[in-house]
């Protein structure tokens, strides 16, 4: 059984950072896609990056130059490492195993942590 476990999150001023885990188990994770979405009160869930199983990485534009997502194969962890946070980059945030589809969308994903919550403070 796979099983995906946020972790990492907390509350930062605006300008500072943070470094979120996702643990994944059941699966080999040098072969699977792993991406970051988050999701704010009120609104869908959202694409923040993806790493693929050849270490390519893709961001989405509103956090380009401020995230980067690395990944240890020998962990089977995915890391979203946050600077220059801003109030808006508060959500709480999801990694999930991609399965096929659109990469932005959440509904390419088969496998979902349960999510850690980021607040950023102004």
């Amino acid at each position: 059984q796979v099983h995906l476990v946020e972790s990492g999150g907390g509350l930062v001023q605006t300008g500072g950072s943070l470094r979120l885990s996702c643990a994944i188990s059941g699966l080999t994770l040098s072969t699977y896609g792993t991406a970051w979405f988050r999701q704010a009160p009120g609104k869908e869930r959202e694409f923040v990056g993806i790493t693929w199983s050849g270490s390519a990485v893709i961001y989405a534009d509103t956090v380009k130059g401020r995230f980067t997502i690395s990944r240890d194969n020998a962990k089977n962890t995915v890391y979203l490492q946050m600077n220059s946070l801003k109030p808006e980059d508060t959500a709480v945030y999801y990694c999930g195993v991609y399965r096929v589809g659109s990469y932005t969308y959440s509904s390419a994903y088969e496998y979902w942590g349960q999510g850690t919550q980021v607040t950023v403070s102004s």
